[in-house]
Formats: C-alpha cells, structure tokens, sequence
C-alpha cells in the first residue's frame, strides 16, 4: 500500500510508493562522460582563472601559483556581480533590484580525477573548513542575507567542469526554501518549546531504521518522507544553527561522516550524479534556538515530471527504510 508522508519541518507531502517500489539495483544510473581536453582549474592553469581569494598552500608557494591543495576563486562566470548597489524598485505590482552577491568556485583538489571515493577525510576537513572560511569572509558584506554552498557531481547534477569543485554564492535576500525552512522550525519551536531538527536526531537515534551513518558528534541518515530515492541529510548531534559557528574540534569528526556516506553512496548506486546542498540560518539570524545546519545530499536516481511540477507531490519509488538498510549495509575500504 502507498503512503503518504509529512516532512515536519516545512509540511511538505510526499508519496512512498510501495507499489512501484525498485530495488536500489533497478535503479537507473545515468553516466556521465569524460569530456577530456583543457581544465582551467588544474595546476599549472592558476592563470586562466580570476585571482584566488583563499588557498591551502605548500609552505612559502606563490599565490596564484603552482604549491597548492585546494584554490578558491570567483566564478568567472557569475550568477551574480559583487560590484555595485542593490538599487531595489517597483514596477507596478513587480519588484527588482540589481544582481549583487558574490559567486566563488571552490577547487577542492589538484588531482583532475579525483572525486568523493578518493578523497581522503583529511581532504574534506580541509573542504569543509573552507566553507565556514568563506562564510565568515562573505557575511561581512552587510549587503548578503544569505551564504548558499553546494557541490554539483556528473553532468546530469549539473556539474559544468570534471574537476572536483564547489561553489558558494552570496544572496541579498534569503531564498525560498531558507524561508519556509526557517518558519517551519521557528513555528515548531513555538508549538512544543524544541528544535525540531534536535527532535529528528532523538528519534532518528531510537528507532535506528534510517540511519546511514554515525559517529560521537554527527549523524546522516534517510529522511522519514524523502523526496527522492537515497536522499540523505547529515547534521550534528548537538544544537548548532550555523555553520560559521561550528567548533573547530568538529571537524574531522564532520569530514569522516561526510566523507563515508559519498563513499558509501558512490558503492553502493555506482557512482551516481548528485547534489549536496548546505543548510544554515540566515546571516541576520546566525545563534538562534530552533534551526539546526545540515547538509542535504541528493543522488540523482529518477526525473522530476508533470506530477512533481504541478502539484508539489514528489514520488518516491524507494522506502527511506530501504534505502537506509542498503547504504549502511555497504562496505568501503
């Protein structure tokens, strides 16, 4: 029997459909191709980038240089520009403003080939430390109301260069799905005096069915009512709204849980496209009770159609519970 399913967060429905359930192995993995041919953002290349803005260095190796682990630099193609004012207008019932923020790329290695399977943890605390770095840098802008970090993997998650990279865009105004996050947990918090998030983790932890991953300070684990196939969401155990004020004793304990479940993920879906998007309160309202940062991680398994785009219903061929059981059932070297 299908069910239904209610995100407690946002409200949001979801259907888990049982009667078309697919093994984790039917699901269909669409490859993507090496393109081969000239990378901008490997070593020996730092010129044909814009100037790097933070870097992981060989000691005494020039800036913009060949000497380096990971590079950050602006986008030399950018959603939006850092130069100018917002110049906010109306336009009858319409509403517009220049296309300030900051938009950076995140080269998160030197090896062209790398990915999330061979990356060590020490690789990805250096990653992560990179994002709360450009977090605390960009939030000093008091134009940016909001600081968004995601990874794109394969072509079909969106990825527009092979080499292993994130990105990190500065918004004047917090998106959509900040919002709704933000109210819904805000409301939570009203009603039962909880984070709803610290609420997740405790009965996540009890029942023990969707979990994927844990260690002594993070969790990941397959969401109740998941939009999609292997969807899976990380946080820390214990209450902390943003990540910019992550303690840095967290942090390998952070990468070896993020670092496991990709590796776990790559096994057992055979190296998927995905997405991992981060979570985090606004930058006007970064220590507050109710939110809780998490990363959210989506292998790109079905397609989004008429259904989901006209009625906000998504529907999800894998049980949570399911998918739970295969990925921690995986072992990786």
């Amino acid at each position: 029997m299908p069910e239904l399913r209610k995100d407690p967060i946002i409200s949001r429905w979801v259907i888990i459909s049982t009667e078309r359930t697919k093994r984790p192995f039917d699901l269909m993995v669409e490859k993507s191709r090496p393109r081969g041919g000239f990378c901008p953002l490997c070593p020996g290349n730092e010129d044909k980038t814009p100037s790097e803005v933070f870097a992981f260095r060989d000691q005494n190796s020039p800036i913009n240089g060949p000497g380096w682990k990971l590079r950050v630099v602006p986008n030399k193609f950018p959603a939006l520009v850092i130069e100018g004012d917002l110049e906010r207008q109306e336009e009858g019932i319409y509403e517009k403003m220049q296309g300030i923020g900051a938009h950076e790329v995140i080269i998160e290695t030197r090896d062209h080939n790398a990915n999330a399977s061979t990356l060590s943890a020490i690789d990805f605390k250096n990653i992560l430390f990179t994002y709360q770095q450009r977090i605390n840098d960009l939030k000093k802008d008091a134009r940016f109301r909001y600081i968004s970090i995601f990874k794109n993997y394969g072509e079909v998650a969106g990825a527009s260069m092979e080499h292993s990279h994130s990105q990190v865009i500065a918004l004047p105004v917090a998106p959509k799905r900040a919002v709704e996050e933000m109210t819904g947990a805000e409301e939570y918090y009203k009603k039962n005096k909880s984070c709803v998030f610290c609420d997740i983790v405790k009965q996540e932890l009890k029942n023990r069915e969707r979990i994927v991953v844990e260690n002594d300070h993070f969790l990941a684990f397959e969401p109740y009512a998941p939009r999609l196939p292997f969807e899976t969401c990380m946080l820390p155990k214990e209450h902390i709204s943003s990540f910019e004020v992550t303690g840095k004793d967290l942090f390998v304990s952070m990468a070896e849980c993020l670092s496991l479940v990709l590796k776990k993920i790559n096994k057992a879906l055979g190296f998927p496209p995905y997405n991992y998007i981060l979570h985090s309160s606004p930058t006007d309202n970064s220590e507050n009770d109710f939110y809780h940062w998490h990363f959210e991680i989506i292998p790109r398994l079905t397609k989004v159609a008429g259904f989901e785009w006209g009625t906000g219903f998504y529907i999800n061929p894998t049980p949570p519970e399911q998918a739970a059981q295969h990925l921690r059932e995986t072992v990786v070297a």
